[in-house]
């Protein structure tokens, strides 16, 4: 399914561009002056390329933590939508981010609205910024020493100054853009009036419209949709009513990115994809039924905050925030209900053990959300091999994770049924494994320091949970065989170990609802898997003398109690790991102990100390 998404995706590029190629190739023929706009286009481009990765490299490691803050409220997410927009200037990209936010669970659905809502408002500033800035100042002059510094700290090794770099780079990229466009409309004034296709009523307003969608679908980018058509508009080429239509097609074309991105997200970032298209289509609507009485409304605040009459460029970036404004009022009231219909229209698909749920090319996006993906997808590896557990054992998840007695509950159990285990561990682990480690392997180059720090703690984890199947694996070989055994004494031991596997799956079941308890049921469990160790206790050799048990038996025993000794602690440490809202350090100090006790448990199973009690038998 991914790869047909993909398909989906490409042959969508491979038909723009060769259609974009031809148009700029006219354009190149049939004027000089269209070069220079032109060119200012694609200087404005490679300038928010620059700002988006600048902006990407200091999420590291904080974006989490952000996002919890700025996104606990509605209000909140709206405000993290405007703030994130005017900082990036791409409305395109808060979504396409926003969208890997709620595929790799950091957010929830109405928070992920809230930022789509505040990303529209925040595009506006872009608008004020060339309008009252960048046509009125020579912002060229400031572009050279922008790139001329950025360029000398992106080669830093650094990462904090090399995103610096691109940040500064980028800004310089965008107000030499302008300057271009600026300069390359007021030479076609020179030569041609583009003035004259200038449309009035309802087909203006519907082919501007249109105009300003193909526009923005084409480069990818609102911000560069508005700021062609601020630049037309104050070298007067566009009337002041078609470039109206533009910005209200611009915000329509905007949501063709979040669609594109969320091609490749699960349900969740399907859903919100859709949410920002109806927001823009019912914003759209609106400006356009309403587009006079709008444009009266302009003309008041711009005569209420003193721009002037003639001042188009500013009346435009005033009407730019109206509308938005205006869709937000209307849209909020709605959104229980607009959530609703998402998880109606886009329901979760029925999940599949053995696929991976988390890990999508949306996840990809930010390193942060790639990291969430893979912590996510880890827990549900680790879900597969408590399940696969649980199964071992005969016994039922639903009594293992209720308030039952463990001992009663494992006294009455069915004796477990022998599964084909290399069939199972193809289906539930291996497969998620792989996933994972590929997953892993993408994603790292892009981390930094902090993050590759909780990756290497997060392979621990996958390595734990590998290893812990295998030893459930070797103790599922004898348990069917002993608890159905006519020897009451092998019966009560392997029962023994039956309770304390299950009381490490019941343990490991509650750390996310209540982790004080949990480990501190781990930490009893510790104790009583010392203190009822068969071997160092003497238990075997005892039954062996009194001819309670075989020799074969007594092998069996302690080989099995090795094992589930093994899959208690690792279960152990791998619910310490996963704990949620961990700070690096207690990472850290997790992810030591986790080692040393790994280390310790490295030690090979007791065949010699099974040879002995052979011998003695």
């Amino acid at each position: 399914m991914p790869a047909a998404k993909n398909q989906t995706r490409n042959m969508l590029r491979k038909i723009l561009l060769p259609a974009i190629l031809v148009i700029l190739g006219i354009g190149f023929v049939l004027s000089p002056e269209f070069n220079e706009i032109a060119a200012g286009v694609a200087i404005f481009l490679v300038g928010m390329l620059a700002l988006e990765e600048g902006f990407k490299t200091f999420t590291g490691g904080v974006l989490q933590s952000v996002l919890r803050r700025s996104t606990s409220s509605l209000w909140k997410s709206l405000g993290f939508g405007v703030v994130t927009t005017t900082l990036m200037q791409s409305s395109s990209l808060v979504s396409v981010i926003t969208i890997s936010f709620l595929s790799a669970g950091l957010i929830g659905l109405t928070s992920g609205i809230g930022i789509i809502f505040g990303a529209n408002l925040g595009t506006t500033t872009g608008a004020w910024l060339v309008a009252g800035v960048g046509l009125k100042v020579d912002i060229a002059a400031y572009a050279m020493p922008l790139i001329v510094f950025g360029v000398v700290l992106m080669f830093q090794r650094s990462t904090a100054l090399a995103g610096l770099g691109r940040v500064l780079t980028g800004v310089g990229f965008l107000f030499l853009g302008i300057a271009f466009m600026k300069d390359g409309f007021a030479a076609v004034q020179d030569t041609m009036d583009l003035a004259r296709f200038s449309m009035t009523g309802l087909a203006g307003l519907l082919v501007y419209t249109a105009i300003g969608i193909a526009a923005t679908v084409v480069m990818q980018s609102s911000h560069a949709t508005l700021i062609i058509a601020i630049a037309a508009l104050a070298a007067g080429q566009i009337s002041y009513e078609n470039s109206l239509a533009i910005a209200i097609g611009s915000n329509v074309g905007t949501t063709i990115t979040a669609l594109l991105g969320a091609i490749s997200a699960n349900a969740a970032g399907k859903r919100l994809a859709l949410a920002h298209l109806i927001f823009n289509l019912v914003t759209a609507a609106v400006a356009l039924v309403l587009i006079t009485p709008m444009a009266t409304a302009v003309d008041g605040i711009s005569s209420a905050i003193g721009i002037a009459a003639g001042d188009f460029t500013l009346k435009f970036a005033v009407f730019h925030s109206l509308f938005n404004v205006v869709g937000i009022v209307l849209m909020v009231p709605l959104i229980g209900q607009l959530v609703a219909f998402l998880e109606r229209a886009v329901p979760e698909v029925v999940p599949d053990v053995s696929r991976p749920r988390h890990l999508n090319e949306a996840a990809l996006e930010l390193p942060d959300t790639a990291l969430a993906a893979i912590v996510a997808e880890t827990r549900h590896l680790a879900n597969n091999a408590r399940d696969l557990a649980a199964e071992s054992l005969g016994l039922s998840l639903d009594d293992i994770d209720s308030d039952k007695d463990l001992s009663l509950v494992v006294a009455h159990a069915r004796s477990p049924v022998r599964i084909d285990f290399d069939d199972v561990y193809q289906r539930r682990i291996k497969g998620l494994t792989v996933a994972l480690v590929e997953f892993m392997s993408r994603a790292e180059g892009s981390m930094v320091p902090e993050q590759i720090e909780v990756l290497d703690a997060v392979k621990t984890i996958v390595r734990e949970i590998v290893q812990a199947v295998k030893d459930m694996k070797h103790l599922q070989k004898n348990l069917p065989r002993y608890l159905t055994s006519d020897n009451a004494h092998i019966r009560e031991e392997y029962n023994t170990l039956r309770l304390s596997t299950a009381k490490a799956i019941r343990a490991f079941d509650r750390v996310g609802r209540d982790p004080e308890s949990s480990l501190a049921q781990f930490a009893e469990l510790k104790s009583e898997l010392k203190g009822a160790d068969i071997v160092a206790g003497g238990e075997v050799s005892r039954l062996l003398r009194e001819s309670r048990i075989t020799g074969e038996m007594a092998t069996s025993l302690i080989n099995d109690g090795h094992y589930a000794r093994h899959f208690c602690k690792k279960l152990t440490r791998i619910s310490k790991l996963l704990l949620k809202d961990e700070t690096r350090d207690q990472l850290q100090a997790l992810l030591q102990a986790a080692r040393d006790e790994a280390a310790e448990d490295e030690a090979p199973v007791p065949d010699d100390e099974a040879h002995e009690l052979r011998r003695i038998a």
